[in-house]
C-alpha cells in the first residue's frame, strides 16, 4: 500500500456537522436544556468556523452529555440520529470519491475533531475502516465503560490532527514519508495544519478562508456536492 487518502467529515464528506447536529438532536428529545444548550451550541459553532473555537471548552460542552446517559441509552438515541439525519445524507459523490480511493488500494481514514462515539457509525455508513478522532475518556480506560466527560488523549484538531495522524500511521507500520503519495480533503482553514503537512491537498467544499487559501497555492478545489461535479478530471490515477 503506497497512498493514503484522509478526509474529514463535516462539511467535506457530510453536508452538515455531525457535532452541531448531534447537538441539536439531544435538544429535540429533551436530553438537555433546550434553549441554553441550543444558544451554546449556536456559539461554539459560529466560533468555529471563523477559527476561534476554544476546543477544551467545546469540549467540556459536547461531552457532558455522553457522560450524564448509559451506554445503552446513547446507542438508541445515536441510532435514531443515524436514521433521522446521516443516511439520507450521504452524498452521491462523497460516497464515489471514497470508493475511487479503496478501488486503487489507497489506506483510507477519516480524519475529524468530532468525538468517536458521533462518527465512527457514520465513517463506517461511508465503508471507510480507518478513524482518527477525538476521543472521550472511560471510566477505568474501558472500551465500553461509561463516558466520564473528559478527553482521551490529544484532540483532533488543527495541529493535533497532524500529531494524531502520525501516531496512527505509526500502529499501521507507516510513516508519511514511506509513501507514494497522501491526499487530504478538507473544508476548512482549521485544517491547514494537515493540509499542508500531506502531498496532495485538496481544498473541499472550502469555507472562505480556505477557498482564498487554495486559490493562492493552486490547491485544487473541489466541490463534491454540486451535481456537475466530474470526480474523474480531479486525479489521474
Amino acid at each position: 500500500m503506497s497512498r493514503l487518502a484522509l478526509f474529514d467529515l463535516d462539511h467535506t464528506l457530510l453536508p452538515f456537522d455531525s457535532d452541531y447536529e448531534w447537538g441539536q438532536f439531544l435538544v429535540r428529545q429533551g436530553v438537555v436544556d433546550g434553549d441554553q444548550y441550543a444558544k451554546s451550541n449556536e456559539q461554539f459553532y459560529a466560533d468555529y468556523k471563523v477559527g476561534k473555537l476554544d476546543i477544551d471548552a467545546f469540549l467540556r460542552f459536547a461531552l457532558k452529555p455522553l457522560s450524564e446517559n448509559t451506554r445503552e441509552q446513547l446507542q438508541q438515541w445515536h441510532d435514531a440520529f443515524m436514521r433521522e439525519k446521516i443516511y439520507g445524507q450521504l452524498h452521491p459523490n462523497a460516497l464515489a470519491l471514497v470508493k475511487k480511493h479503496q478501488a486503487v488500494g489507497d489506506l483510507c481514514c477519516v480524519v475529524t475533531a468530532t468525538n468517536s462515539f458521533v462518527t465512527r457509525p457514520i465513517v463506517k455508513a461511508f465503508g471507510i475502516d480507518h478513524l482518527v478522532a477525538t476521543d472521550p475518556a472511560t471510566e477505568n480506560n474501558q472500551a465500553h465503560g461509561r463516558f466520564t466527560g473528559k478527553v482521551a488523549g490529544l484532540p483532533s484538531f488543527k495541529e493535533g490532527k497532524v500529531t494524531r495522524v502520525n501516531a496512527w500511521l505509526q500502529e499501521q507500520g507507516l510513516s508519511l514519508d514511506s509513501l507514494e503519495k497522501s491526499y487530504f480533503y478538507s473544508d476548512s482553514m482549521n485544517d491547514l495544519p494537515l493540509l499542508e503537512y500531506v502531498s496532495n491537498p485538496v481544498a473541499t467544499n472550502p469555507d472562505g478562508r480556505l477557498r482564498a487559501e487554495a486559490e493562492k497555492r493552486h490547491w485544487p478545489i473541489l466541490e463534491l456536492f454540486s451535481s456537475s461535479n466530474n470526480l474523474n478530471t480531479l486525479h489521474d490515477y
